[in-house]
């Protein structure tokens, strides 16, 4: 009867809570997007972030929606963004226009395709 084996099991459990705990991102996210209609309009405007252009500045070219001055979104709350698209942002790391980590390939959402970053989270 061996209980310490048990309780090694158990801090694996707490480990892997804590992870899922980090994974989740908090409860709101500074967000920027491109919104186009078309996918092909928003694998083009994918090539031109992948080409080194900054996030914004392919935003205000691409962009279909109100936030097309550098796709700033502002800080967004769980429970307030289209499933998938808040899937995508709370998963993305935190990182910056010049040199962003976004969704390859966009989102595809009700409103069309999304290429999401995420500026901060809280």
């Amino acid at each position: 009867m061996p209980p310490k084996k048990g309780g090694g099991s158990k801090g694996k459990e707490e480990s892997s809570k804590e992870a899922g705990k980090d994974k989740k991102g908090g409860s709101a996210v500074k967000v920027r997007h491109i919104l186009c209609e078309k996918q092909s309009k928003c694998l083009e405007a994918l090539e031109k972030i992948k080409a080194g252009m900054k996030f914004n500045e392919v935003a205000a070219q691409y962009s279909e929606d109100k936030a097309r001055q550098g796709g700033d979104l502002g800080w967004m709350t769980r429970g307030s963004m289209v499933g998938p698209f808040q899937d995508a942002a709370f998963a993305l790391p935190v990182s910056s226009l010049s040199s962003p980590q976004y969704t390859d390939p966009p989102i595809k959402t009700k409103f069309g395709y999304h290429i999401i970053m995420v500026e901060g989270k809280k």
